[in-house]
Order: C-alpha cells, then structure tokens, then sequence
C-alpha cells in the first residue's frame, strides 16, 4: 500500500507550506538527470540569465581574445623573422665589401710585386736604387689606398718602404727596422702565391711600428667600461688589426729576389667603416627614423665603429657583451637577434673574423636601432585592438539587447517565485509585454498563484491560531521554570554562605581564644619578671610578633568570610594619586634596595572602590614585587583607561618587577589560599586581594612581562562599581558558591 506524503503542519511558515506545495526536488530531478561528466558552474548552472549572456558573450569574450592574442605571437614572429632576414643580409653584404677590400690589397700588393717597373729598380744599386724604390713604392701605396707597402731582401732586411706625405726629413731618413717575425714565414716560401687576397693578422705594437711606424699613433685605444662586457683587468689595446698581403719579387729564372708586404690598418680606419655602413645603409635604406651602424672588433674590442658613445664621440674602445662573445668568438657562431649594443638595443648581425691560420681574432657587426620598428610593431598591435575591441563592443551591445528580450520574463517569473517563498503571497509576474511563449507562462504561473494563495490563507488563519494558543502555554512554562531555577540556586548559595560563615566565626573565636590567653601571659610573664626578663627579651618579642600574625590572619579570614561586615565605604578615586600614596608607604622598604621606581601612568578614569581596601591590594602587589628583586631591579608601574567586554569604561594599573618571574606552576596556583613562594609567606595576601578587587566588579591577572624580564600583576576596576555573577574560582572563596 503505498503511503501519502505528510502535509505540513497548520502553523508552518508561508515558506515551509509553499516548499510542501511545490516541492523542491521535484524542480531539481530534471538537473540531476542531465548531469554528465563535466560540472557546471554554479553561478552558471542557477541562472537562465547566465547562460543566455554565456551564449552571447563567449564568442565575443573568448574566441575573439584568443584571435587577437594569436594574431598578435604570429606578427610578432613574423615581425622579428623579418627584421633578422633583413640584417642578416646587411651582414650578408658588409661581408661581401669585406672580402673585396681583402681581394683589393691582395691583388693590388700582388701586381706591384710582379711590376716590371718595381724588378728594375731593384736591378739598379746605390743610394739612386734606394730612392728609386722608395718613390716608387709610394706611388704605388698612393695608387692602391694602402696604409704601407715595404719590401725586404731574402734575408729580411728592409730595401725601401712608402713614405707619406708629411714626414719630416728625420723620420724620412731613419732606418727600416728588420722584417717582424710575424711576416717570417713569407720567406720560406719558394713558390709564387696561388691567389691574390690578403688575410687579416694581429700584430703586437713592434711588429707595426716596423712595418709602418707613422701609424702607431692609431693602437693606443683606452678600454671604456661597458654594461654586461666580460670582466678584464687591461686599460687599453694596444694591438694592432691589418690587413696584410706578402708577396715575393721573383726573378726571370723564379727566383725570389724580394719580398713585398703591404695592407690596411683597421685600428681606427674611420673611413673604412664608415663606407661600409654606407654601402651596407644608404640614406633613406631604412625607414621610421632608424639608424644603421657597423663596427669591427679586435677579439671583443670596438677597435673601429660609427656606434656613437654620445653626440660626437664614437664608441671606440667600448666591448661587446659577454652573451655575444661567448657565441661568436667562443662557438665561432654568427649572432643573427637582438643586442645591447653600447647604450641601446640593436638588431644585430655579428661574424667571427678569422686570419690565416682560422683562429678567431675579431668581428664583423652590422646592426640597426631596433626602437623604431619596436614602436611601429606596438602602434600595429594596438591599432589591430581597437579594431577588434570595436567589433566586440558592437556584437556585445546588439546580443544583449536580444538575449535580454529572453531572459528579462524568465527573471521576472524566477523573482515572482522567490518572493512567494519568502512569504509575500500577493506577488505576481504582472503583464508581459512578450506575446509569445514566454508571456503564456507567466499569465498560467498568476493563475497558479491566486489559487495557491487563497489555500494557504485559510491555512495561515487555522495556524495562526493553534500558534498564539501553544505560544501562551509555552511562555507561562518558561517563566515557572526560570523561577524555580533562581529559588534553588538563591537557596544552596545562602546554605553554603552560612555554613563558611559559622565554620569561619568559630574557628576564628576558637583560634582568638588561645591567642588572647598566650598574650595575658606574656604580659604577665614581662610584667613578673621586670627586669630580670632582659635575657629573653628578644624571646618575648618574637613570641609578640608570632602572636600579632596569628591574629591577622584570623581577621583576614573573617574579612573574606564576611565582607560586608568589613566593607568599607566606596569612593572615587584617581588611581594615579593612589599608586603615589602606596609608594609612600613603601618607601621604607624601597630605601634598604637598590630598585629604580619607573612611572608610566596615563589613566585618566576614576575608579569607584574604598581607599583602604585598594591601598591594601596595590601595597601587598608592590610588596611582592620588591621581595621578588632582592639583588635591586626596576619597579614599574603603568596606569590606562580600560573598558570591559560589556562596554562598562574603568582603569587598568599594572605592578612589573624585573625578577625571576612566574613559572607555569606558580601560574596556576597562584591566587590559592595559603599558598606561598616565601619562608614566612602566609599565603593569604593574593587570595584576599583578588575578593577585595572582585567585590567592586574587578579583577586581577598575573603572568609573565612580554620581554620576559620579571612578573607583571595587572588590576582592573570599574569607574561605576558593579557585583559580579557568582563564577567558580576553585579555590574555595564565597564567589565559587
């Protein structure tokens, strides 16, 4: 037999009944039965609106984004394939010029060394030989755009060089050092050159200077510090880059009679780089403003370049970074990206430059300022946004205007809904201005609603009833029961109360009793004596004090047991003048150590409490603190306005030492009756503190100062005293009752 489902119950709430009527799981099955493997969103899966702009904006918000960022990582390769497709072939034809100017020297000294004229004139003897040649080598140097052009007798000894113009008679005259040892191995050589092309060579500052000693004054290049260069020790280069081409003069029967060695100096040849950059960039070559610059390096040294270090000054002695040293002279790489190139970024084009034996003495660089084209390539990129931002800001506008056509009913419908399960019954969709499906559903959900509404009416009028009645009976219940829980606990506390009482009076009047006896007859016994009694003096006056102590402890206890019997009366008090007034009364005992007194009292509340009472607790805190210190220390004390957790505002004062402190043990049974640290402690000056600061709604806290340096016992009192709720204290006082 199948069983009904239970109805609610008449005095449910709107919401419960309308929950019965139109149950909620029976609008969530479908949802469960459409679940997959792939959850929906929340913020997705709860709302048609949602999904309606997911539909119309993830296109817009997704796909588009994505085109554009493809866009944007495809130009950007395409851009910089493009811009070192360009420098590579401005390397490409640097290269070319460079390899000419090589060929140049090559054959130019080549065809000087095989001219009829130059065998002739080393044909002839005497100093008209010497002359003749040398006359004849200049022209020839003039002719080519050499640096110098030397020749040498089979033995190395120099037979005449090209002079330049300019040249004093002295320097004319002077004597041709030997061939450089670095030119030697021209003169083993038997056989005529197999191809007219001179290599590059380094030579030290003596090689040059007997080849060419007018061009010294080229080599002495002062390193400049550069940013990311390779650490080095040197302060200028002094090496000099040639270009050099030997040949020997061979006789009719191919004998050589001499040897020609001639070249280029590239240690500061401005003209040379600066024709390379011009055949490299010609004006108007490169296009946004940017700037074309060649260089070439002797091993990692600008030793020549049109990279400009300021306005006028070229970058000569400036060092390539040591990312790009290490590629190219360390690898034997050719460097075809970007660099930082002096002061700038470049993009650059860098080759090795080998001499005769393929070792790595150099580089070739080409290279052009890549912030023009950088600005251009961002100018393309954001023009590219705009245009894609518009048309998403187009198709975004025209799809929520159609989605909300849609959505707009359904949130009407939903918030309809909403409002009836929160209890506005009256709520309703309203009129539609759609005329199509939509506007149906909403007329047939308001008819729905008027049905449903007058139900629960009649329902809430039968509930509202049967719940004032149970409301009545439940509160009369609650006050009885409130009543009889005050009586019983009024009943147990005043019992104990009575029973600590008179157990406390009688043992003080039992303990009073012997006292008073053992102080008769020590009067007595002093009074019997006279003056016979001077030996034991110092025995009866010990007794006295023993006595005196047992009679404060009693009255200490009969205080606690019953205060108001020793209440005093409550006034208002500045705390500040009270820790003054205390440190009077202490100043005895501050006298015989050596402990600094430190004052930090900013309270500016009154207190509300009796002046001898809270004299008493603030000296038996100050007493501790100075027993604690017995080698001397610091006594601070620190006042501030406090406010408790109800709000009540009041003053907070604190006793600091700068003692041993308190251990975890001593924490926990600190504010027990008759528990003492001290020899001739009583254990009851915490204990009776703490009832006196509670009874005013106060209390105490102890521990341990935030440095660690010594205890801290801190006071709260209220400005408007206020008895405290009876709390277990564990310790056997009357506020544990």
């Amino acid at each position: 037999m199948a069983t009904r489902p239970a109805r609610p119950s008449c005095w449910a709430s709107p919401a419960a009944r309308w929950s019965a009527v139109w149950p909620s799981g029976a609008r969530l099955e479908p949802a469960r039965q459409g679940m997959s493997l792939w959850r929906t969103p929340r913020w997705l899966a709860g709302s048609v609106r949602n999904k309606l702009l997911a539909m119309a904006l993830l296109p817009l918000l997704v796909a588009f984004p994505m085109l554009v960022v493809a866009l944007a990582l495809w130009s950007n390769v395409a851009y910089d394939r493009l811009l070192i497709t360009k420098v590579r072939s401005d390397l490409a034809v640097a290269h070319g010029y460079f390899e000419q100017v090589l060929s140049d020297v090559g054959s130019g000294t080549l065809g000087v060394a095989g001219s009829q004229v130059l065998f002739a004139a080393l044909g002839s003897s005497g100093a008209t030989n010497t002359t003749r040649l040398n006359e004849q080598l200049a022209r020839q140097r003039e002719r080519l755009g050499l640096d110098f052009l030397v020749i040498y007798d089979p033995q190395g000894r120099a037979l005449a060089r090209a002079l330049p113009l300019g040249l004093s008679a002295a320097d004319a005259a002077a004597p041709i050092p030997p061939m450089p040892a670095a030119l030697g191995g021209a003169l083993s050589s038997t056989t005529a050159p197999t191809r007219a092309s001179a290599s590059l060579l380094v030579l030290e500052p003596a090689a040059l200077h007997a080849l060419a000693p007018h061009l010294a004054q080229r080599l002495a290049i002062p390193l400049v510090a550069t940013r990311n260069a390779a650490p080095d020790t040197r302060q200028a280069e002094h090496r000099a880059m040639v270009m050099l081409s030997t040949h020997p003069v061979l006789d009719a029967r191919g004998q050589t009679i001499a040897l020609l060695a001639g070249g280029l100096l590239l240690n500061q040849n401005l003209d040379f780089i600066d024709h390379i950059n011009r055949i490299v960039y010609p004006e108007g070559s490169l296009p946004f403003g940017s700037q074309g610059t060649a260089t070439l390096f002797m091993d990692d040294v600008r030793i020549t370049t049109n990279v400009r270090l300021f306005q006028d000054q070229r970058a000569i002695g400036t060092r390539v970074s040591q990312t790009v040293r290490d590629a190219v002279l360390g690898q034997g790489q050719t460097w075809l990206d970007r660099a930082f190139v002096v002061n700038d970024w470049y993009v650059s084009a860098y080759e090795p430059l080998l001499d005769a034996h393929d070792q790595r003495i150099g580089m070739l660089y080409v290279g052009y300022l890549e912030a023009p084209f950088r600005f251009v390539r961002y100018a393309m990129l954001a023009a590219i946004g705009l245009i894609f931002l518009g048309v998403m800001v187009l198709s975004a506008w025209f799809s929520l205007r159609w989605a909300r056509s849609i959505f707009q009913p359904v949130q009407r419908m939903n918030r309809t809904m909403q409002l009836v399960e929160d209890g506005e019954s009256g709520a309703r969709v309203g009129e539609l201005s759609a005329r199509d499906e939509l506007g149906a559903l909403a007329g047939h959900l308001d008819e729905l609603l008027d049905v449903i509404d007058d139900k629960t009416a009649a329902l809430q009028r039968w509930g509202e009833e049967l719940d004032h009645k149970v409301a009545e009976r439940t509160q009369e219940l609650e006050a009885s029961n409130a009543s009889l829980q005050l009586a019983q606990q009024q009943l147990v506390k005043s019992e104990k109360l009575a029973a600590i009482g008179q157990l406390t009076a009688s043992i003080a009047h039992e303990i009073n009793n012997p006292i008073a006896v053992m102080q008769g007859n020590l009067d007595l016994m002093r009074e019997t004596l006279g003056d016979a009694g001077q030996p034991v003096r110092a025995e009866l006056k010990l007794l006295d004090e023993q006595v005196e102590r047992m009679r404060i402890i009693v009255t200490q206890l009969l205080q606690y047991a019953r205060p108001t019997e020793y209440a005093g009366y409550v006034e208002t008090l500045d705390i500040n003048r009270t820790l003054e007034d205390c440190l009077v009364l202490v100043s005895h005992l501050l006298a015989q150590t050596n402990i600094e007194v430190q004052r930090d009292l900013l309270a500016s509340q009154r207190v509300g409490c009796n002046r001898q009472e809270l004299q008493q607790v603030v000296i038996n805190l100050m007493i501790n603190a100075i027993q604690a210190m017995p080698q001397g220390g610091t006594l601070q004390l620190v006042s501030r306005d406090w406010t408790d957790e109800a709000g009540r505002e009041g003053v907070r004062l604190c006793v600091q030492d700068s003692g041993s402190g308190l251990s975890p043990e001593v924490l926990d049974r600190l504010f027990r009756p008759f528990f003492t640290t001290k020899n001739d402690g009583n254990g009851l000056g915490l204990w009776i503190s703490q009832g006196l600061v509670e009874r005013y709604g106060g209390h105490i806290t102890a521990g341990n100062r935030p440095d660690g340096q010594g205890a801290s016992f801190c006071v709260a009192l209220l400005t408007e005293p206020h008895a405290p709720d009876a709390a277990p204290t564990r310790d056997g006082r009357p506020g544990g009752l």
